[in-house]
């Protein structure tokens, strides 16, 4: 099974870091936040990833061609016949990692559509966005998907208020402060799980297609759409402020999502 990153977009309000570098490569304890994601996969023995680039795609690229070297000890003879021999082994050895050009302006659906080719000998993959993370149980997804037996399946959350809410009474009297209470309502996580059969739905020459507008809406409309709902941790990193929030996490050692030894 491949996992599909969605690593494309123009992440503008995170200006401070993403003028020089796409946002799923900002980094969190010193890795890209895709880093992350794919090592939340990974624990769950999904190996095989399709990064869907974008803006500063190049940038995702040289990550990956270089990583043998970022990550091992290596030996390198200089000269005309350049050799390097790397030792040892980093705990990514067994990654299968295919960097996808799908466009600058292009939107999520289109992006998936793009991929196609990677895909679709595969009769099932998941997709998540390339800059949030949660500890979500990727075997209990992909249980509940095949227990369902629908063509699609959403990881949903409820997240906390952006603000502290305050209470009144009916004559406005103050009852009591909530500071950034978990909402009602439950929003989109990613972490999608796609038969074979969603790539229709797409189409092809696609790029204005917004994946979670008309393909999801498609899918609920016909009754194949069923949502997992999450309950754990979910953040994403849209605010240069959420990245901090990210860091700070990890360096307490209380990152949630951290859910590989």
């Amino acid at each position: 099974m491949k996992a599909v990153l969605l690593a494309g977009g123009l992440g503008t309000r995170m200006r401070e870091e993403t003028e020089f570098r796409p946002k799923p490569m900002v980094e969190v304890g010193g890795k890209p936040v895709l880093w992350h994601i794919m090592k939340i996969f990974s624990t769950y023995g999904i190996d095989d990833f399709v990064v869907c680039t974008g803006y500063k795609g190049e940038i995702i690229k040289e990550y990956f061609l270089d990583y043998e070297a970022r990550n091992n000890d290596f030996t390198i003879t200089l000269g005309r016949s350049r050799e390097i021999v790397f030792h040892d082994q980093h705990l990514e050895s067994d990654w299968r990692v295919t960097v996808a050009d799908t466009g600058p302006a292009t939107q999520t659906g289109g992006r998936v559509a793009r991929i196609r080719r990677y895909v679709e000998q595969d009769d099932r993959f998941i997709v998540t966005y390339g800059d949030g993370l949660a500890d979500v149980d990727v075997g209990k997804l992909l249980a509940f998907h095949e227990a369902h037996g629908k063509q699609a399946t959403i990881t949903t959350v409820r997240p906390l208020s952006r603000f502290g809410l305050v209470d009144l009474d009916a004559s406005a009297q103050v009852q009591r402060f909530r500071e950034k209470p978990q909402v009602d309502d439950w929003v989109s996580a990613g972490f999608f799980v796609f038969e074979r059969g969603v790539l229709d739905v797409l189409g092809q020459d696609c790029d204005d297609l917004v994946l979670e507008q008309e393909p999801l809406a498609d899918l609920a409309s016909r009754g194949e759409l069923v949502a997992y709902q999450h309950e754990g941790f979910w953040q994403p990193m849209d605010t240069y402020r959420e990245s901090t929030l990210l860091n700070d996490m990890w360096n307490r050692g209380d990152a949630a999502w951290k859910v590989w030894q």
